[in-house]
């Protein structure tokens, strides 16, 4: 297995799912490439994931550059990058930068999800092309019903021009 191979492998963290009757069908096998370096708000994202009633195939990137690595070995795009900003060796918005440099990645769902209000960090990635910016809540509870409102809305309601790629 070759380097790039293992560190793939360390960054798939789970496929969820659960015995609960009423889940919302899966779409693909990665649905979310969640960008995230803090294990805390990692683990509150998954847990706001799950808790959403999808069932989700999640893959966890824990640096810039271990994103890029993993979306380059994707056969298939998630339908949403839930990117982070503040990342260890390529940060968010250059993240961002070289995603919107490729055909392939050119109109891939990215919703950033970060700490930073700080305007020239909106302004910075809505030029970029995010296609959502969401500044993560500090209350456990508003954080986790804030990730099911962007998997409501990215994952159900939202048409992705990927959408034809993914399997029917």
């Amino acid at each position: 297995m070759s380097e790039a191979e293992i560190g793939l492998s360390r960054q798939i963290d789970a496929t969820f799912s659960s015995s609960q009757p009423h889940r919302k069908p899966k779409v693909n096998a990665c649905n979310v490439l969640l960008v995230e370096d803090n294990t805390d708000d990692e683990l509150l994202t998954q847990r706001g994931l799950r808790k959403s009633g999808f069932d989700f195939g999640v893959v966890v990137a824990r640096d810039g550059a271990a994103a890029l690595e993993t979306i380059t070995c994707m056969a298939t795009l998630p339908q949403l990058v839930l990117l982070d900003l503040k990342l260890p060796k390529i940060d968010g918005s250059e993240v961002l930068r070289r995603l919107r440099e490729t055909e392939r990645t050119l109109r891939l769902c990215v919703v950033v999800f970060t700490s930073s209000g700080e305007p020239r960090d909106i302004e910075r990635c809505y030029g970029l092309g995010c296609n959502s910016y969401v500044i993560k809540p500090v209350a456990y509870e508003d954080y986790i019903a804030t990730v099911q409102r962007i998997c409501d809305y990215w994952l159900m309601l939202n048409v992705s021009p990927l959408a034809s790629e993914l399997p029917q």
